[in-house]
């Protein structure tokens, strides 16, 4: 069921609010086991008592203070005193003094025929007290009999009634003083969230020039080096698109120049370059340069949202994309061999992405080979990796790691979107890529999950 609202709360609310959940849940807890636990230890410490002062005052004949008069009850009643009392074999009262109250001593007579042990103990709701008391079995120079110590529960009422209430005020400043807490603690949590608030503010107005430091708590530290590794690469990302923006409109502006420049100069009927058919063609090669230049800035805004969406595989034999593609791009540069090898090999992808994959590692190796190209694809074990190298120059170390993100350009690069176009594909196929320097050379490795055996051609119903 959706509510119609939505309880929006601070953090200090949630503080508080957690603090006085805590303390109700501790209050309830205290009131319901609290009662339970101290009215059964004043029992045993009741029972503990009696049994104390029975085993040091009976010496055998005596008075030991019960009282014969209801006057001496209503006393016993009212302090924490142990009252004692013989009973012969025939469960007459002998010694002691006397019970009257047969309401108290018939229970009591019932418990001493009953009675099996030495000594048991025994309590008895009587007008609304409890009595607590002990009967033992004694043998006096009286003859064999029953001594029975007992105590009223008025004094461990009025104990446990102290205890509770001292309980309850000790709870209500323990409360107020967990609220004084609370606050200190939501102002001292909020602080770093208010700085890191602003901060994000200032981010988000674009003003991501002063660097951003907590010290202090683990967790926050922790939190502003997220924060600060986030600015910097805002920085960087910001620099790149300026550089991008600055490298684009240089290409595309050379191009736009010349074509201006040499339409004018046909219009008036002069040729900058020979005949009119040469000029023609300078003009279509620069319109196709910047045609290029434009295809990449598509592609790469295409691609920057593949990794949420999932490619359409199908079953691509890796020989006829790479024979597609050389034969496509051979043109740039002919005195270069490209060795295709694995043309059997099955790829398992989208068939325009893998090929757009194979063109941009096609023709950056291009650009840097000496003399020779390899384009390679082999199975190894759940895994299809793809190689495409060249036998240029081996790649900086501290440039290796940062080929792949967008607009950065190697010495001969153009755009600097090739390889970042490229690794989007790969990572949208749940695979990877990585630049490994050779000896004499660069390899680009492209690994992919292989295609599901219920998918190859005799494996699905083998």
């Amino acid at each position: 069921m959706k509510l119609p609202f939505r309880l929006r709360m601070t953090l200090t609310k949630r503080i508080w609010m957690s603090f006085a959940l805590l303390i109700i849940l501790i209050g309830v807890l205290m009131s319901v086991v609290y009662p339970f636990m101290i009215k059964n230890a004043l029992r045993e410490d009741s029972f503990d008592t009696i049994e104390y002062v029975q085993s040091t005052l009976y010496q055998g004949q005596g008075s030991y203070g019960f009282g014969n008069s209801t006057t001496e009850m209503n006393k016993q009643r009212a302090a924490k005193s142990v009252g004692n009392l013989f009973v012969d074999s025939s469960f007459r009262q002998t010694e002691g003094n006397l019970i009257k109250e047969q309401g108290i001593y018939r229970p009591m007579v019932r418990e001493m025929m009953r009675q099996k042990s030495v000594s048991g103990r025994y309590e008895l709701h009587y007008q609304g007290s409890t009595l607590y008391y002990v009967i033992s079995k004694v043998n006096t120079n009286l003859g064999n009999g029953y001594f029975i110590s007992y105590m009223w529960d008025t004094y461990p009422k009025e104990l446990m009634h102290k205890l509770w209430t001292r309980m309850i005020y000790i709870f209500i400043m323990i409360g107020v003083l967990s609220l004084f807490i609370a606050f200190g603690l939501a102002r001292y949590l909020k602080k770093p969230l208010d700085i890191l608030g602003r901060r994000f503010e200032e981010i988000a107005g674009m003003n991501w020039e002063k660097p951003f430091e907590w010290k202090g708590d683990e967790e926050f530290e922790r939190l502003s080096s997220q924060f600060e590794k986030m600015r910097v690469n805002l920085i960087k990302y910001d620099h790149s698109q300026k550089v991008f923006l600055q490298q684009a409109s240089h290409e595309l502006k050379t191009p736009i120049m010349v074509i201006h420049s040499y339409a004018q100069s046909m219009k008036d009927h002069i040729y900058p370059k020979g005949n009119l058919d040469d000029s023609i063609d300078v003009v279509i090669h620069e319109s196709e340069r910047m045609e290029e230049r434009v295809k990449k800035l598509l592609y790469f805004t295409r691609y920057d949202s593949l990794n949420e969406q999932k490619p359409k595989h199908e079953l691509v034999r890796f020989g006829d994309l790479a024979v597609l593609i050389r034969e496509r791009l051979i043109a740039q540069r002919k005195e270069i061999s490209i060795h295709i090898d694995g043309d059997e090999t099955i790829l398992w992808g989208d068939r325009e992405q893998l090929q757009t994959v194979l063109e941009n590692l096609l023709e950056n190796s291009l650009r840097y080979a000496e003399s020779r190209i390899w384009m390679t694809a082999e199975k190894q074990g759940e895994v299809t990796v793809m190689t495409v190298g060249n036998d240029g120059n081996r790649i900086p170390e501290k440039e290796r790691e940062g080929i792949f993100l967008p607009f950065e350009k190697g010495v001969k690069g153009q755009f600097g979107l090739g390889l970042a176009i490229v690794r989007r594909i790969v990572q949208a196929h749940s695979g990877s890529i990585k630049a490994i320097n050779l000896p004499k050379g660069v390899n680009f490795q492209v690994t992919f999950p292989a295609p599901p055996k219920e998918v190859l051609p005799g494996e699905a119903g083998s």
